[in-house]
């Protein structure tokens, strides 16, 4: 990876990030650039005020705002810090920092991090940016996969709503689908242009791991009973009952939504996130409402990558990135990030928040998933994204249209997939 070509790349990674790194001016003003990935109005919002509020109370540490985007932000990140022109504070996600952090691009914040902010987060959170015990990245933000419905297709057909207290099994939410499935409308829309990360997530309900690491610290790729439950669910809702739509598995989850509203579809599984995207578009006196996904063996346990901050291990102030950090993080602000985002924050203070306990907008629902939110299970797994994108992901697509069968997935996600692993572990 580290033998890119640099080419256009470079040039779009300059345009992102500037064209030096972060330093001292000649007045010895210390100037740090904060590349953030939120893009939602409210999100960048938030976030361009909080630097404005450093920067009035820190005049010798400024802060610059610097604009990336999620469509590209691996392969910038990357052409950056090979160029040596990576912003000094990253904003990604934990599962997208395993190679950033063994390849050196990353300082390690252990002992560089306030006490508050460190005892504040839980220890499942930090296990997320944690590679060899140093500490590569602050989780910040998380966001649980959740079922959004159409709340007059769900009274119609008078199932049993779901809550977190009693959730659906994934037998009974596969049942519940071919009921409400009939005149023109689906009982679900699974939107997996992406399937991995949605698999694998939601897997950890049933017990499923997949990766599984060896006393010699290697990893293999094992696909047992508890991983088979969700595939093997959306399947069968898609090919044998016909409550799920064939045609949304390509589709982004936004591009769901216009059906949704229109009753094509009584649910979809969505991130937390995408409710602001539905209260924005709905047409009014559209009703809807947040439900807890499915649970299994392992009851409503899901795994998360949450939004990460890192810093640059090539950025000269690293005390003071640390501390902008310290700053942004702080229980009232991270909840403001939280709202802007729709997402859930790691932080105990800020999760206990009453602003994120309401009814409204299914909040109240989301913050009592917090609990069972896990790390991801490829959080720590060299060779991830390229597992995923030429092994599980067309293996995915490939099982859930029906046009390969259980024991050809396993075939390919096993003996496939650890090829794949097997050279970023020798």
């Amino acid at each position: 990876m580290r033998t890119r070509i640099l080419g256009a790349a470079l040039a779009v990674a300059l345009l992102l990030t500037g064209c030096s790194a972060g330093g001292t001016r000649d007045d010895g003003r210390i100037t740090l650039r904060f590349q953030s990935l939120a893009w939602q109005k409210e999100s960048v919002d938030a976030n361009r005020e909080l630097v404005e509020e450093w920067n009035a109370a820190h005049p010798g540490i400024r802060v610059e705002y610097v604009q990336g985007s999620w469509d590209s932000v691996h392969d910038q990140l990357l052409t950056s810090f090979e160029g040596g022109e990576a912003p000094d504070i990253v904003h990604d996600a934990s599962d997208d920092l395993a190679d950033f952090a063994y390849g050196g691009y990353l300082a390690d914040l252990t002992g560089l991090l306030p006490e508050r902010l460190k005892s504040d987060i839980p220890a499942r959170s930090w296990e997320t940016v944690t590679f060899d015990g140093g500490v590569y990245g602050v989780p910040f933000l998380q966001e649980p996969r959740v079922l959004i419905a159409n709340s007059a297709l769900l009274k119609k057909s008078g199932v049993r709503i779901p809550t977190p207290e009693h959730p659906w099994s994934w037998a009974e939410f596969r049942q519940v689908t071919d009921e409400l499935s009939g005149d023109g409308t689906f009982g679900v829309a699974w939107p997996l242009k992406e399937p991995v990360s949605a698999t694998l997530n939601l897997s950890l309900s049933a017990g499923g791991r997949l990766f599984h690491r060896g006393d010699d610290g290697k990893v293999t790729v094992r696909f047992e009973e508890g991983d088979e439950v969700v595939p093997r669910t959306v399947h069968d809702q898609v090919n044998t009952d016909g409550s799920a739509s064939p045609t949304t598995l390509g589709s982004g989850g936004s591009d769901t939504l216009p059906g949704f509203f229109a009753g094509k579809y009584a649910m979809v599984p969505l991130g937390f996130s995408y409710r602001q995207q539905i209260v924005q578009q709905a047409l009014e006196g559209f009703d809807w409402q947040v439900l807890p996904a499915p649970a299994g063996a392992d009851g409503l346990t899901q795994g998360v990558s949450p939004q990460t901050l890192s810093v640059a291990e090539d950025c000269p102030h690293k005390k003071e990135a640390a501390a902008f950090l310290g700053f942004l993080l702080r229980p009232e602000n991270m909840v403001r990030l939280a709202l802007g985002d729709w997402m859930l924050p790691t932080g105990s203070r800020a999760l206990a928040d009453p602003a994120l306990h309401t009814a409204e907008h299914g909040w109240a629902t989301g913050t009592a998933l917090a609990a069972h939110l896990r790390p991801a299970p490829a959080q720590t797994v060299r060779g991830y994204p390229e597992w995923k994108d030429k092994v599980a992901t067309p293996a995915l697509q490939e099982y859930y249209s029906g046009a390969i069968g259980l024991e050809e997935l396993r075939r390919r996600l096993e003996e496939d997939g650890n090829l794949v692993l097997a050279r970023y572990q020798r």
